[in-house]
């Protein structure tokens, strides 16, 4: 009886999930949703301000914030933080290096947060900028109006691929699996809530970008992330969902990298390959405008390789 009655409260919390999630996740950007008691999503508006999500924690006397954003994202995300709790942003953990979750940084330091990343954060920082935010302040006021050289690097890094913060009330593990979107992908994970905060590493729709990535790599992260307990998947970019999404995310790109080289033996260009590439249906939520450029930056990996 004990087992039974474990089994099926273990099946209606499966369902209470599923449909949490249908019921919530519909696209509204700029606005803030709780996804469990204390841990809240904020979607970016990336069509029309280039926002990155945020996702806030609530612990025992600060919050942690995941990814600064642009500056004007982080400063909208900053004035929702002060709305949700009286708390002080103490930590903002950079996921990555790209400008859309990282350019923020200066707000958060200036209103008293630290931020943290993993060292290959930095390290690509070191290698990318400041060109990047030099390019960008010429389209973007909030970066030009910052009147910096280039961005705030993270105030701490680790390198190990466990970092971890416990404060009696929650548990926040830093986790770090490898090459993917970029050389320093960072995850956020609960393990008590089983939420997982991705970055660009997983997203939810059409949203990859392969510049700085691996693709040949990119599966065995999000395998690897796959690993956890996971109930909700709160990403960079699209609305949240369920461990579903990380296997549709890994199947796109074994599939990308799949018919790439496939065309790449046949001696096929990168346009040719783009004109006849049919992708499973199973993948489709992840083909968008810029699958010319994922299939020229795997073929350009694939080249590459010896």
């Amino acid at each position: 009886m004990a087992k039974r009655r474990a089994f099926l409260l273990c099946v209606f919390s499966a369902l209470f999930a599923a449909a949490f999630l249908s019921a919530r996740t519909g696209s509204n950007p700029e606005t803030v949703r709780q996804i469990v008691p204390g841990v809240w999503f904020r979607e970016g508006d990336l069509k029309t301000l280039g926002h990155s999500n945020n996702v806030i924690l609530e612990m025992k006397e600060y919050l942690i914030v995941v990814d600064a954003n642009f500056p004007s994202g982080a400063r909208a995300a900053l004035a929702d933080c002060k709305r949700i709790s009286p708390k002080p942003v103490k930590y903002v953990f950079l996921t990555h290096h790209h400008g859309d979750h990282l350019y923020g940084s200066a707000v958060w330091t200036l209103a008293g947060a630290q931020t943290l990343a993993y060292k290959a954060v930095a390290e690509e920082i070191k290698r990318v900028e400041p060109q990047r935010w030099q390019e960008a302040a010429k389209g973007r006021k909030d970066v030009a109006d910052l009147n910096r050289t280039g961005p705030e690097p993270p105030l701490k890094t680790f390198n190990e691929d466990l970092f971890v913060l416990n404060d009696g009330r929650r548990k926040v593990e830093f986790r770090f699996f490898g090459w993917a979107h970029t050389r320093g992908d960072g995850f956020v994970y609960l393990p008590k809530e089983q939420v997982l905060c991705t970055g660009d590493a997983v997203v939810n729709g059409p949203y990859n970008w392969t510049g700085d990535g691996s693709v040949a790599n990119w599966p065995n992260v999000v395998r690897a992330a796959a690993k956890l307990k996971v109930k909700y998947v709160l990403p960079g970019h699209g609305v949240p969902g369920g461990k579903e999404m990380l296997a549709g995310q890994e199947q796109f790109f074994v599939e990308l990298y799949k018919a790439v080289k496939a065309g790449a033996d046949q001696g096929q260009t990168p346009e040719q390959i783009t004109a006849g590439l049919k992708l499973p249906a199973a993948v489709e939520t992840w083909v968008g405008d810029g699958l010319a450029a994922q299939v020229a930056d795997t073929y350009k990996e694939i080249k590459a390789q010896p």
